[in-house]
C-alpha cells in the first residue's frame, strides 16, 4: 500500500483535514516565494509568503503586501487558486478531481466529504458535491459577467481578470482585491463606494457563498416552500436576513452622514454584509465611531453559516445560544425554534465554540497589544478578523512584527479548519469514560 494511503488510514478525519490544509498552505507559500510571483521579480520573504498563503487558503483577506501592486499575474493566479481551494474546502476540491477522473469514491472518503460539507448523512454526498462544484463555478461566472462592464470601462482588457478574481474572492468570502497601487495600497473597493453594480454584485456573492451549500440544496429542492426546509436552513436564512437588515439600519442612521442618500445606503448595506466574512470594504474603518467598530467586531465574530465559504462562530451557533437563553428565561427544558426542539449536544457545542473563539481572540489581542504597544481595542479588531477569517483591518497588520503576524496566522488557521476540529484532532487518542461522577448543585448567575 502506498505511504500516503497508509498514513490516511492511521489518521482520523480531523487530523487529515488539518494536514491537508497545512500542506496546501505550505505549497502556496513556496510558490509565492518564487521571483516570478512578485512584480519586481524578487524573492518574497518566507514569513510574508506564508502569511499571504494562509490568508488565501483560510479565505481571510488580511495581507502584509498589497495584492495588486506586489504580486505579479502569476502570483495573483496562485492566490486565486488558493482562495478557490480554501473556499470550497480541500476535501471537496479533491473529491471533484476524483469524480472528473472517473475514480470510485470509497466509503471513508464519503464520510470525510460528509464532515467537510456538514451534511446530515452520507447518502447522496457525491451528488451534493457535484452540485456544489457546478453551482459555485456558475455563480462565480455570473458574478464576473456582472462586474465585467464596470471593470473593463475603468481598466480596459485587464478588467476581465479583475472581474474574475473579485468574483472568486467575493464568493469564497476571501476579501482579496486588485485595486491597490504602489502609491495607494490597501484601498480595497473604496473607489466604488457609490457604484451600485459593484456593491450589489459583491454583496450578493458574499451572501450566497456564506449561507452554506446545504441551504442551496434545500432551496433547489423545495423552491419557495419555506416550511419544507430543514431546521438548519430556516435558522440560517432567518439569521442572515436579520444580520443584514439591522446593521444596515444602524449604519444608515448613525454613520456616513456626509454622503449622498444613494451612497449612504450602499455604504450601509455593504458594511453590514462584508464583516460576515468577506473582508472587502468601501469605507475607511478608521473613520467609524467606536460603536460602529464594536458592531463590526460582533458581525465578524458571528460570521457566516456551517458548510459555507465563510468563517466565524457561525449563524447557527449564535442562534442556538440565543434560543437557549430564551429557554432559560421561560424555564423551558430545551431551546426551540420554528416548532422544533434542539438537541442538547447542539447547545453544548455552541457554548464550547463561543468560549473557544472568544478566549483565542481576546488572548491574541492581549499578546499583540503587549508586544506591539498598541491599543487593545484595535488589536481585538485584527484578531477577531483573523479568527473569523474576515480580512477587515484598521491598517495594523502590514506593520506588525513577525511574532504578531505568527499569532494572526495561527488564528486564521484555527478559524478555517475549526476550533473543535483542532481539539478533536489533538484529543483523538483519549477515551471518554462511561462512568458518571456524583452530581452536585452549583449556583450560576
Amino acid at each position: 500500500m502506498p505511504f500516503h494511503r497508509r498514513l490516511a488510514c492511521k489518521l482520523n478525519y480531523f487530523q487529515s483535514i488539518i494536514l491537508m490544509f497545512a500542506a496546501v498552505i505550505l505549497i502556496g507559500a513556496a510558490l509565492l516565494m518564487l521571483p516570478i510571483s512578485a512584480q519586481e521579480r524578487t524573492v518574497t520573504p518566507f514569513h510574508e509568503a506564508l502569511f499571504t498563503a494562509t490568508s488565501a487558503v483560510c479565505v481571510t483577506g488580511l495581507v502584509v503586501r498589497d495584492t495588486a501592486s506586489h504580486w505579479s499575474a502569476f502570483g495573483q493566479a496562485v492566490l486565486m487558486v488558493l482562495i478557490q481551494i480554501g473556499g470550497l474546502g480541500v476535501i471537496t476540491v479533491g473529491a471533484s478531481f476524483s469524480l472528473l477522473s472517473g475514480r470510485r469514491i470509497s466509503l471513508s472518503q464519503r464520510g470525510r466529504m460528509q464532515e467537510a460539507m456538514s451534511a446530515p448523512k452520507v447518502g447522496g454526498i457525491v451528488r451534493l458535491t457535484g452540485f456544489v462544484i457546478r453551482t459555485s463555478l456558475m455563480i462565480e461566472g455570473i458574478g464576473a459577467l456582472c462586474m465585467l462592464p464596470v471593470f473593463c470601462r475603468d481598466f480596459g482588457v485587464s478588467g476581465i481578470w479583475k472581474a474574475v478574481f473579485h468574483s472568486v474572492s467575493a464568493f469564497c468570502n476571501a476579501g482579496f482585491d486588485l485595486m491597490g497601487t504602489p502609491d495607494m495600497p490597501f484601498v480595497s473597493l473604496t473607489a466604488y463606494r457609490a457604484d451600485p453594480v459593484i456593491n450589489l454584485t459583491i454583496s450578493a456573492l458574499i451572501v450566497v457563498g456564506g449561507v452554506g451549500f446545504l441551504t442551496w440544496d434545500d432551496v433547489r429542492t423545495n423552491r419557495l416552500c419555506f416550511h419544507r426546509y430543514r431546521l438548519q436552513s430556516k435558522v440560517i436564512l432567518a439569521a442572515t436576513a436579520l444580520l443584514i437588515l439591522l446593521p444596515t439600519l444602524y449604519f444608515f442612521c448613525f454613520e456616513f452622514k456626509g454622503s449622498t442618500l444613494r451612497e449612504r445606503l450602499l455604504l450601509s448595506l455593504f458594511q453590514s454584509v462584508t464583516p460576515r466574512t468577506a473582508g472587502f470594504n468601501t469605507a475607511d474603518y478608521t473613520s467609524l465611531s467606536s460603536s460602529g467598530r464594536g458592531l463590526t467586531i460582533l458581525l465578524m465574530f458571528i460570521g457566516g453559516s456551517p458548510g459555507s465559504t465563510a468563517g466565524g462562530i457561525k449563524t447557527t451557533t449564535a442562534a442556538v445560544l440565543v434560543a437557549n437563553a430564551f429557554a432559560v428565561f421561560h424555564r423551558q427544558k430545551s431551546p426551540e425554534m420554528f416548532g422544533r426542539r434542539m438537541e442538547e449536544k447542539a447547545v453544548h457545542d455552541a457554548a464550547a465554540i463561543f468560549t473557544l473563539y472568544l478566549v483565542l481572540s481576546l488572548t491574541g489581542a492581549f499578546v499583540i497589544s503587549t508586544v506591539e504597544t498598541l491599543p487593545l481595542s484595535e488589536c481585538l479588531f485584527e484578531t477577531t478578523s483573523a479568527i473569523a477569517t474576515v480580512g477587515l483591518s484598521l491598517g495594523l497588520t502590514p506593520h506588525l512584527g513577525i511574532v504578531s503576524q505568527g499569532i494572526l496566522i495561527f488564528l486564521m488557521f484555527i478559524g478555517r479548519v475549526g476550533g473543535l476540529t483542532m481539539i478533536y484532532a489533538a484529543l483523538s487518542g483519549s477515551k471518554s469514560s462511561v462512568a458518571r461522577l456524583p452530581q452536585e448543585r452549583i449556583t450560576v448567575g
